[in-house]
This record gives structure tokens, sequence and C-alpha cells, in this order.
């Protein structure tokens, strides 16, 4: 199977598999993600909703792309503010851009790591839905740790990085001049360390350093993941 078959793949078996274990159900309030693993999640729900399995999900979606995918797909979006929801979730479920043996995760590879944290970190199940490539024995090295930041603290906030062993990178635009700048109007740092990071006390240590609006390690609520393999097999970990 291609990656994109995986994550396909992945997506349905996570959402079929919650929906006849009764953890997706009619009347619940969903948390859903952002990314090219996300939206098959996402379309899926949709076809079990169109096929009425599901019916009078509330969903509160993690960014702009999830926004309009859902209302191309007639799902009914939410704030985490709104009375309906009341602050809390039953379920998100979300892509990763790497996963380790732990279940810790490097989210925000789409800049969406504030909401998508925000979501996680409210909701009483989480699901994670990952190709085989983004199953990994450490975290830190490779895929970069995503850092959102406010723009003026550009500069202190890289140095206080730096100090915690990083290299930092200000995410740019594609098909846009200057950095990319996230649905909440702030700027991203890709970090990079020669060692793996122990995530907790990473994601602790960042989101101490003023400046920083949030940080793509998660790991305080730990997800159930489908890992999609080449072969066709789906892993539930």
């Amino acid at each position: 199977m291609t990656q994109s078959e995986q994550k396909k793949l992945a997506a349905e078996t996570a959402v079929d598999a919650m929906i006849s274990e009764g953890k997706i159900f009619s009347g619940m309030k969903i948390g859903l993600g952002t990314g090219s693993t996300a939206m098959p999640a996402v379309h899926r729900l949709a076809e079990r909703i169109k096929d009425g399995t599901l019916k009078d999900i509330k969903a509160v979606v993690t960014s702009f792309q999830t926004s309009n995918a859902c209302q191309d797909l007639g799902i009914q979006v939410y704030s985490m503010n709104d009375r309906v929801i009341g602050g809390r979730l039953d379920l998100a479920v979300d892509g990763a851009d790497e996963a380790d043996a732990q279940n810790n995760l490097i989210k925000g590879g789409g800049a969406a790591l504030l909401r998508e944290k925000i979501v996680a970190y409210n909701s009483s199940l989480f699901v994670i839905v990952i190709d085989e490539s983004k199953d990994v024995k450490s975290l830190g090295t490779k895929f970069p740790v995503p850092v959102e930041i406010v723009g003026d603290a550009r500069v202190p906030v890289t140095a206080a990085l730096e100090r915690l062993g990083a290299e930092c990178t200000l995410r740019e635009g594609v098909r846009k001049c200057g950095p990319v700048i996230t649905d909440n109007g702030n700027q991203i740092l890709d970090c990079l360390w020669q060692n793996p990071v122990n995530p907790p006390e990473m994601e602790a240590k960042i989101a101490e350093i003023a400046g920083v609006v949030e940080v793509g390690l998660f790991t305080k609520n730990k997800p159930i993941i489908f890992v999609a393999h080449e072969d066709g097999s789906v892993l539930r970990r």
C-alpha cells in the first residue's frame, strides 16, 4: 500500500472500531484534527452519519482546513466554549507527525498544534491514526518539534530553545513570502536536537518559556494509536 492508502486505512479502521466498541456514538462531542491523516477520518465520520449509523454529532475542529471540510460534509461544528460542549469532549481523533513506543507524539506539521492540543487535552479519549513511517523509536532528532510563538518574542524564545539544545528554524510560507502564520496569528519555530529528547520533560520546559504559545510535544493524554502498514495490516497500540 502507498503512504496515502495507509493513512486512509488507519483512519477508517479507527473510526469503525470506535463505533463498533461504542466509543463513538450518536449525540457525542468529538474533536476533529488537521492534516492528511486526519482528513480521511473526518470523511469516514461523515459517511457513517450519512448512512444513519451516527446522528447528532457535535464536532469541535482544530483548524480552518477541518472547519471547511465539515461544512462541505454537513458535520455540525461547535466551539469548546459553546454550552452544548461545555469545554469537554467525549473523544478526539487526529493524526501525528511522529509517535514513539510510549505513545508520546509530535504534532503540528500543519501548524495547528495549539488548537489540536486544546482538543486533545480536553478529551476523555484520544485516538491517533498514522501510517507506518510515523511510528518511531524516539522523538526530537528527525521530524522537528514545532513551537508556536508570539512573533515579537522570536529572538528571546529562539535563544531559550537553543539553551535547551535545539537547533531552531523559523517556518517559512509556501507560495507566501515570509513566515507561516498560524490560524491564531502566531509564528512557528521548528526545533531539532542532536540526541532524542525526553518528551514529557521537554514539553514542560518549553512551555515555561515566555513568548511560547504552545509546543508540539503531546505527552499528557496518551492516545490509542492505529498504525497502518504497507502490507495492509493495522496495529492498535
